[in-house]
């Protein structure tokens, strides 16, 4: 279920989100592992504490160790806003990039799929503490990931870590916060800036709907604030939204709405309304402009010109890139088979600038 609000956040894609039998069948598919790894006594930026954070993970591949004795193929792929680990285990994200000869190749790379605090598997407000769950942000769950290789799977320095959306902004943290840790970076759809203007707007007037809704009764609810998470999920949707592949898809009325009908209600049946909110909420303190010349690691950038969240006129991406000695950016160009914000899980429109990413950190 958690699947289906990270492909309405950030995937206009041209199907409803996956169900768990679907889901289920598709990492099939794959020989994944799952397990926890707790962190103990963790302090957030807000002051707040948890004697033990459990952090869910999926792997796939083995690790290989160096002359050294070091693991030296680490490759850690972060989710987006609402969403998984697992959801990397869809068809257009694993079977462009996961089996032989491809870019991440799991006979030869160990893949890591983490999800974050507050998501999946991974602690979060809906185990019971609701709204008196620590009030974490961007820099906690880095922080986090980084007990996860280093302490959890004894990672010295990951040969990779890219990530999409939520992910994305993880990437640049990543880069300024533990700059020799990662020998590469690969940020999906996002930009290195405080997130305000109308990417902050949006996630506000999200956040107010489910507030607003009497139902939620300030986090207290025993049934989920349905006029809530629908103006929630609406927003997402929008948010994601695709124009020209939707149009190409849905070019009569009665098509477009009874899809959009039946994408909020699949995707309200997913939802919780205080992860929601703390969700959304954790991307307040996100800022890496100040500091970007700390970001050392080749990087290779993308975003994609159908962004509604990140649009293609900002000239944040030509300004940042003169400031990382080693970073590259595209522009992925707009067309009715890419996918808006959600371009992201497509590695089709990308897996090249992957690959050609790690030849040249070899």
């Amino acid at each position: 279920m958690i699947l289906a609000l990270a492909l309405a956040l950030q995937a206009a894609t041209p199907v409803a989100p996956l169900q768990p039998k679907q889901i289920a069948a598709e990492a099939s598919k794959w020989p994944a592992h799952e397990a926890d790894y707790v962190v103990r006594n963790f302090r957030f930026r807000s002051g707040e504490t948890m004697p033990a954070v459990r952090l869910h993970y999926t792997t796939l591949g083995q690790p290989h160790r160096n002359a050294q004795g070091e693991i030296d193929n680490a490759v850690m792929v972060l989710h987006g806003t609402g969403g998984s680990g697992h959801q990397f285990l869809s068809p257009q994200f694993a079977d462009e990039l996961y089996g032989p000869g491809q870019a991440l190749d799991i006979r030869r790379y160990w893949v890591i799929l983490p999800d974050n605090i507050g998501h999946g598997k991974s602690s979060k407000p809906s185990d019971g503490l609701r709204m008196k769950f620590p009030r974490y942000d961007y820099a906690d769950m880095v922080e986090l990931q980084h007990h996860l290789l280093a302490d959890g799977l004894g990672i010295a320095h990951a040969r990779l870590i890219m990530g999409t959306s939520m992910g994305c902004m993880h990437a640049f943290i990543w880069g300024e916060t533990y700059p020799d840790y990662a020998r590469a970076l690969m940020p999906l759809a996002c930009e290195p800036i405080e997130l305000a203007g109308l990417n902050r707007m949006w996630r506000q007037m999200l956040v107010d709907g489910i507030k607003a809704d009497p139902a939620w009764a300030a986090g207290n609810y025993k049934t989920q604030p349905q006029e809530g998470m629908r103006l929630a999920e609406s927003i997402l949707v929008i948010a994601g939204s695709a124009p020209l592949n939707w149009q190409k898809l849905y070019p009569k009325r009665d098509a477009a709405v009874a899809f959009v009908r039946d994408r909020i209600a699949r995707g309200v049946a997913g939802l919780d309304a205080n992860d929601l909110i703390y969700q959304v909420d954790a991307s307040r303190t996100y800022d890496p402009w100040p500091k970007l010349e700390a970001i050392t690691a080749p990087m290779m950038w993308l975003n994609s010109a159908d962004d509604f969240i990140n649009p293609r006129n900002f000239p944040y991406p030509q300004e940042a890139v003169k400031r990382m000695p080693n970073a590259r950016f595209r522009l992925i160009p707009e067309t009715d088979n890419t996918h808006g914000h959600g371009t992201h899980t497509w590695a089709v429109n990308w897996k090249a600038d992957l690959a050609d990413l790690l030849k040249r950190t070899e």
